[in-house]
């Protein structure tokens, strides 16, 4: 599904990412995991787009994506939501989840109705203003703009951070239900271990801009979590 062969990035004389290889596999889930300042988020603006990359390739579903815009990515099938959520705090949830209707291959009018079944709380507050939910249901309203684009891979941020434990594991249940029922492909990045054992598929560790460890979320062993994961 998603394949990253030897990507390497830079911001001015630094080099952020080294090399670094990825393979996702179609309908799995797979958590980035690292210690701060690694690369993580880099890496997923260079999937996106937001970034470009200096070598290597980005492969989705065997096309070569690397030099494509955003935009195209988008249409061809990548949501995205960033850490920090960046919705629209002006708009309604309504009206922020309508902004990604134009990048449907569809052409579809109005927001999808599964997209209310798997957050019931957008639907109750579709007319409110985004800016004036919790940090948890705005973290809804963000997976759920992304997948009005109807995705067939979807990377998310760090969708836990600051929010409340009954909503992440709201967040954790839809996204097993996005992998086991939707066959929808995810990438996440995540660093709460309980949290990425539980919803998980696969890990991939970075250090340094490099994958150093990776495999099944179940062979995550306390010796791999001691050596590349604890501050």
């Amino acid at each position: 599904m998603l394949t990253i062969e030897n990507i390497n990035q830079y911001y001015g004389q630094s080099h952020i990412l080294w090399d670094m290889s990825l393979d996702l596999k179609e309908g799995a889930c797979g958590c980035l995991l690292g210690r701060n300042g690694v690369g993580k988020t880099t890496l997923l603006k260079c999937i996106t787009g937001l970034l470009p990359v200096k070598t290597g390739r980005i492969l989705l579903d065997g096309k070569d994506i690397t030099r494509q815009s955003t935009e195209n990515r988008a249409r061809g099938g990548i949501g995205y939501v960033p850490q920090g959520r960046e919705i629209f705090p002006l708009l309604t949830v309504e009206e922020n989840l309508r902004i990604s209707l134009g990048a449907r291959k569809d052409r579809a009018r109005s927001v999808p109705s599964h997209i209310y079944q798997l957050f019931p709380v957008l639907k109750e507050m579709r007319n409110r203003r985004g800016g004036d939910l919790s940090g948890g249901q705005q973290q809804q309203l963000a997976i759920g703009r992304a997948l009005v684009l109807d995705p067939k891979l979807l990377i998310l941020d760090e969708p836990t951070e600051g929010i409340q434990p009954n909503i992440v594991r709201d967040i954790g249940q839809v996204i097993r239900k996005l992998n086991d029922e939707m066959g929808l492909t995810v990438l996440l990045v995540e660093q709460k271990l309980p949290f990425a054992r539980k919803t998980a598929d696969d890990f991939y560790i970075m250090v340094r801009g490099q994958r150093v460890a990776d495999g099944p979320i179940g062979d995550l062993s306390d010796d791999l979590v001691k050596r590349y994961l604890s501050v």
